[in-house]
């Protein structure tokens, strides 16, 4: 491995720096000495001030000197880079656990396998799926951030996560919420449509974040759920452009700690997915090859990209494409290529040219693996060593794939180390050395606004006890607050105390924490308070995505477990019903069973107990309309929202108090 540097000459710093944001330009005020690692190498002062030697050389050089305008610092530090180290740069790996190939664990990170990662393939950003307390959250950050600071120029890491706040949990798409403060779905922030609300929890999950050594959020999904039966809708604003874009924008400004820029102390967003996901037809999602095409109009995909543009207005740090292929729209006049978004020059060119968007491009995760048959048509469950998303490129080779996806317009590449490809296509003249660096200028321009150069440790102690019993009541209030009351048929609720009650789904404990007598027998109550799920099918049981995901029929009906059980108590006694509205429920054959209906968004026993007692209001607003019957949703056009025949409910139905 060559480890000779090559300095950059003035034209190339020129062209690096128009690669940058312009709040990585403006140079810094009056030194103020910022906090400085001392547990993570060798310290200098100069001048009385302090400064990490990152490379150990024994002078400050300009990436190591923090008085230094951002873009000064990263250009110093492109030109000290290997092609190798560059490479490494553009991966954006996964943090093994000692116990898990992907990562979900409840111990610790694989160290020796981070070591490898970092040290010998250069590797500085990666996404971390522990579900451990804070504390122990901080304690394995520091610890490969160490291994990090012994590298030949001593580059932090970035840390990102999937979004770690909420209630459903899917690998790949959500973690685990544990040690963390839980609020519902961004959906009920949605039936909220309160900016405000939105933007204070980006604050708070910023603080939570930063403390536990995470500083890239990816999330949120700015895309929109237009099709009803599609899986991915749970993490988005719902169906509705103009109230995602409010949302997204509170959602970025908050993670992000500013305005209109990434903060010092904020967590860098990666808005997703550019664009036009979830147009897909039966609601099949992309990461399933048999879900790889969304269908769009050129009015249609406009529609689509209007969220984005709240994400732009905030500075948004980085953008994801989907992995679909997006068929129907033209460009400048052309149809688009039949490649997914990350291997689309003009999707990604509308990015850049149309929407002026200067910062990070990540693809999402696996694009470049090939996919075999076992992939595309499993005939046995797949292994996660299955999963591959190279919509459009199948027959490439990888190094083909790299190359396309880097001349489209991708900086960093989600979810693979292989750096030797990037190595390869630079070496073969199919990718330039001035759009690796430009690619490299990016990364690593978040670095330095992050203030990870200076310090990227933390405080396991401060860890333990960021997530506080304020911020745990907020969560639960919101979730509360988010139920939207569909049917309350005759004043059911509140329930008085002393009702007495029979439960489904419902722990015991809290029911009489709210004052509710729990009776085992439906006959022997005065209401049965009953939760239940939207209905679904596992059509694709074999697939890795498709098992875990909700697809298929969104109708209540006979045969269905929570049907049958709300049709049998309600025979005996008024039913209360709490719907999970992770996708648009069609309440048809349910609702005149029960006497009143709240859905939810995700919410906590005590949440939904707060509501149906009277501590708390539900105050949200159907995110998306509730169509009326599966044969008006096989008639929608897919990539139009609230458009189904006659809804039972339509986009913002609710009988509670009104949003603050």
């Amino acid at each position: 491995m060559t480890l000779i540097s090559h300095r950059l000459p003035a034209r190339m710093l020129a062209v690096l720096f128009a690669h940058l944001p312009v709040a990585a330009l403006a140079a810094p005020a009056a030194p103020v000495q910022p906090t400085i690692a001392t547990q993570a190498g060798p310290v200098l002062t100069v001048d009385g001030l302090r400064f990490r030697d990152l490379d150990r050389n024994g002078r400050l050089d300009p990436y190591e000197d923090w008085r230094l305008p951002v873009a000064r610092r990263v250009a110093d530090l492109v030109g000290r880079m290997t092609l190798e180290e560059k490479a490494g740069a553009m991966m954006h790996g996964s943090l093994t656990a000692t116990d898990s190939a992907v990562g979900a664990s409840t111990r610790g990170y694989d160290q020796d396998a981070a070591r490898k990662a970092i040290a010998d393939q250069h590797i500085t950003s990666f996404i971390t799926r522990l579900a451990v307390s804070p504390e122990r959250m901080a304690e394995e950050n520091n610890a490969i951030q160490r291994i990090a600071a012994e590298t030949r120029l001593g580059i932090p890491l970035i840390i990102s996560t999937d979004p770690r706040h909420h209630f459903q949990v899917t690998v790949g798409a959500s973690g685990a919420t544990q040690g963390y403060s839980q609020w519902p779905e961004t959906l009920g922030f949605a039936a909220l449509g309160d900016a405000a609300l939105m933007r204070h929890f980006g604050d708070v999950a910023r603080r939570e974040y930063r403390a536990t050594g995470i500083h890239m959020a990816l999330s949120p999904q700015a895309d929109l759920f237009t099709e009803p039966r599609w899986p991915r809708g749970t993490g988005t604003f719902g169906a509705n452009a103009d109230l995602a874009r409010t949302m997204v924008q509170a959602y970025v400004a908050g993670f992000q700690g500013g305005d209109r820029a990434l903060a010092r102390d904020g967590v860098a967003t990666v808005v997703k997915h550019w664009v036009g996901y979830g147009a897909n037809p039966q609601g099949f999602d992309g990461h399933n090859y048999y879900g790889r095409l969304a269908v769009h109009d050129n009015a249609t995909l406009k529609t689509h990209i209007t969220p984005f543009l709240g994400a732009f207005a905030a500075g948004v740090a980085g953008v994801m494409p989907t992995y679909d292929i997006i068929s129907g729209p033209t460009v400048a006049g052309k149809p688009l290529e039949p490649v997914a978004a990350g291997y689309n020059a003009q999707l990604l060119g509308l990015l850049r040219k149309d929407y002026a968007y200067k910062g990070l491009v990540l693809s999402d995760w696996g694009i470049t693996r090939d996919c075999t048959p076992a992939c595309r048509a499993p005939s046995q469950p797949q292994t996660p060593n299955e999963i591959a998303m190279p919509w459009g490129v199948e027959d490439l080779t990888p190094a083909q794939r790299y190359a396309k996806a880097v001349h489209a317009g991708i900086d960093q590449f989600g979810g693979v180390t292989e750096p030797e490809w990037i190595i390869q296509d630079v070496k073969a003249g199919t990718i330039s050395p001035a759009r690796v660096d430009a690619a490299v200028a990016r990364i690593l321009t978040l670095k330095f606004q992050l203030g990870l150069f200076e310090n990227p440790l933390v405080d396991p102690a401060a860890a333990s006890t960021v997530v506080t019993p304020a911020t745990l009541a907020e969560g639960r209030r919101a979730q509360a607050e988010a139920q939207v009351l569909l049917r309350n048929e005759g004043g059911i609720l509140p329930l008085a105390a002393g009702t007495r009650v029979f439960l489904k789904g419902i722990d015991p404990a809290q029911a009489r924490a709210h004052g509710l007598v729990v009776v085992d027998r439906a006959e022997d109550a005065q209401v049965a308070l009953m939760r239940a799920s939207t209905p679904f099918e596992r059509l694709h049981p074999n697939h890795f995505f498709g098992s875990r995901q909700n697809e298929g029929r969104l109708d209540f009906r006979p045969g269905n477990a929570d049907y049958d059980a709300v049709a049998q108590a309600a025979a005996k006694v008024p039913v209360v019903l709490a719907v999970f509205l992770d996708r648009p429920a069609i309440l048809t054959e349910i609702l005149p069973k029960t006497r009143a209906v709240l859905g939810n968004f995700g919410v906590s026993d005590e949440g939904l107990l707060d509501v149906v007692t009277g501590r708390e209001t539900a105050r949200g607003r159907l995110p998306f309309e509730l169509p009326r019957s599966m044969a008006a949703v096989e008639r929608q056009n897919p990539a139009v929202g609230d458009d189904s025949a006659d809804p039972l409910f339509p986009f913002g139905f609710g009988l509670g108090a009104a949003p603050r």
